[in-house]
């Protein structure tokens, strides 16, 4: 009987041309591993990341509207130092508790944990 086993990745948004500022803010200040998309979907844009044993996608939508409700929650080590990081590069962090939020640099609301 089939049944779902996890998930694979999570895709956020993005208005064209967004791959030097998805690169910089995902691969450079979250320090998110860049993976190369499948040949046969190079053309549509967008990058995509090694997220821990899953991934997460950057994908070109025209008309684009942030998320500013909707977002995927990334679990991580030594959460206090990326918000810090974060803070230092101009990025505001809003707190909940153990849960933090930011935009990234197209406003789709990302939510960060301590990783358990």
């Amino acid at each position: 009987m089939p049944r779902v086993t996890g998930i694979d990745h999570v895709q956020v948004a993005a208005p064209p041309g967004c791959e030097a500022e998805a690169r910089r803010f995902y691969g450079g200040l979250l320090e998110l591993e860049e993976i190369e998309k499948p040949q046969e979907l190079r053309a549509r844009g967008g990058v995509w990341f090694n997220c821990g044993s899953q991934q997460l996608h950057v994908g070109v939508q025209e008309n684009f509207t942030p998320s500013s409700k909707a977002h995927p929650a990334l679990s991580v080590s030594e959460l206090d130092e990326l918000l810090r990081q974060l803070r230092d590069a101009g990025i505001d962090v809003t707190s909940d508790g153990p849960r933090h939020y930011v935009s990234d640099p197209f406003g789709n609301r990302l939510e960060f944990v301590p990783a358990t």
